[in-house]
């Protein structure tokens, strides 16, 4: 019995040692630290990832766009394949789209977590955002509409995550939105004849939405003639102006432009032809356009654009071409000079630093190596709009780097050269002071690409810059 009263002695004078150690550490501090669950919000990039095999799993991975590092927290659920990505004009939120089950899910950007999802009733390749951030609409051109042809914008409320109304636009494609909010251009892929003031003769492929006006008793559509299957559209600063961008012959139609629209009268201007824009951007009163040209040959449109005419060095037989116009004296400008880039259907565009303009497209021509040396070309082309070369790309040059692939993200890293390209799965980093791949020192066997960083990935978005 004394041996054991002495064994339960030491037993708790230890326990209390023990407990005594823990109370000092937690006073002074320990050294211990959680495992983090977020990253602190601080010069990430988001980027999406559709496939899941072995130990990599669909999510959005975050990234430290400053030092090209991926983030040490868990990937976030996003969907069974997350693509296309959005943020939230206060940057609070992304939304992102999975095509497997048609499933929108929002992010909140602090917390790197989903907040919230709802199915959209099909596939879509454009939704935007209202300037305070409240209110998503979603171009679904497939949703079931009783009575009538199949598309619809869809609204939902980003503080619910739920579906609170619906426009019904038969074929609806692609959405732009103004700077206040109060307007919503739609853009449908087959034309509305039959409801006035669309004809068969001069039909509607514009529709105007007044978003105060869905739910109400008023019509909030107002439907407009006269454009030839626009596919984006900007907005001056008063928002008194749409300049819309017509695809034309490649979507369909007769004659790519840029056209004005008035938002006081709804009544559209001229059209000013360009030699294809299926994608563009505007800094300051410059319009950069990008499309593959199209014309009927035979009863069938075909591409026009022979390689040849400006780049001699591809097998590619056909190529696209980049345009510069002036939106203040609306004309293009320099029309006789003829930037050639890759064919395909472009439909990403951003300005990156040091005058750098990146266009990207899907379906292109694609070339691959057969021996060492021999010509790489896929769907990526670098623009240099400075009067002095970048690299080996002269002024007014036109960079197709040697990568093959479908362009499916483009995002410049603010405070930096950089722009991340997300081309055929695989995320590359440019250097716009050079037009090369970055040299990484975190992985600097592989210039351009971020260490342990693996997938097939579709887009890319900064939520901090």
């Amino acid at each position: 019995m004394l041996l054991e009263s002495q064994v339960l002695k030491r037993a708790l004078l230890l326990l209390l040692l023990l407990l005594a150690v823990g109370l000092t550490l937690l006073s002074c501090g320990s050294s211990y630290s959680a495992p983090a669950t977020t990253t602190g919000g601080t010069n990430r990039a988001f980027i999406s990832e559709d496939v899941s095999a072995g130990s990599i799993s669909a999510a959005v991975y975050i990234l430290n766009a400053k030092t090209d590092v991926l983030a040490g927290v868990s990937p976030i659920s996003a969907g069974n394949t997350p693509g296309m990505m959005l943020l939230t004009p206060n940057r609070t939120m992304t939304l992102v789209f999975s095509p497997a089950g048609n499933q929108l899910t929002l992010i909140d950007n602090a917390k790197e977590s989903t907040v919230g999802q709802v199915t959209l009733p099909g596939f879509t390749e454009s939704f935007v955002v209202s300037p305070d951030s409240s209110t998503a609409y979603a171009a679904v051109p497939t949703a079931s509409v009783v009575g009538q042809s199949p598309g619809a914008v869809k609204v939902i409320a980003l503080s619910t995550a739920a579906f609170t109304g619906q426009v019904d636009i038969p074929s609806v494609r692609y959405l732009a939105i103004n700077n206040t909010g109060n307007r919503i251009l739609a853009f449908r892929d087959s034309p509305d004849s039959t409801d006035p003031p669309c004809t068969t003769l001069v039909p509607c492929f514009l529709s105007v939405i007044t978003p105060s006006n869905i739910g109400t008793q008023t019509d909030p559509v107002v439907r407009v003639p006269g454009f030839d299957h626009p596919v984006a559209a900007f907005f001056s600063s008063d928002d008194t102006t749409a300049y819309v961008v017509n695809c034309g012959a490649e979507c369909g139609g007769s004659q790519a432009s840029v056209q004005k629209l008035d938002l006081t009268t709804n009544r559209p201007g001229a059209a000013i032809s360009v030699p294809a824009a299926s994608v563009a951007i505007v800094n300051g009163t410059t319009m950069y356009l990008a499309g593959t040209p199209f014309a009927s040959v035979g009863g069938t449109l075909a591409p026009t654009l022979l390689c040849s005419v400006g780049q001699t060095t591809t097998q590619a037989q056909y190529c696209g071409r980049l345009s510069i116009f002036d939106l203040a004296s609306m004309s293009v400008v320099d029309p006789t000079t003829t930037i050639v880039i890759t064919d395909g259907y472009h439909n990403r565009m951003a300005l990156g630093a040091n005058g750098q303009v990146f266009v990207g497209g899907r379906t292109c021509t694609e070339i691959a190596a057969v021996n060492p040396g021999d010509e790489v070309r896929g769907c990526l082309s670098v623009y240099n709009t400075l009067s002095t070369a970048v690299g080996s790309v002269p002024p007014g040059g036109v960079l197709i780097p040697s990568a093959n692939g479908d362009v499916t993200g483009l995002q410049p890293i603010a405070k930096r050269t950089a722009v991340y390209v997300v081309q055929g799965g695989s995320l590359r980093i440019y250097d716009a002071r050079i037009d090369a791949l970055e040299d990484n020192p975190n992985n600097p066997n592989n210039p351009g690409q971020i260490a342990n960083l693996a997938g097939q990935f579709v887009d890319v978005k900064t939520p901090d810059f």
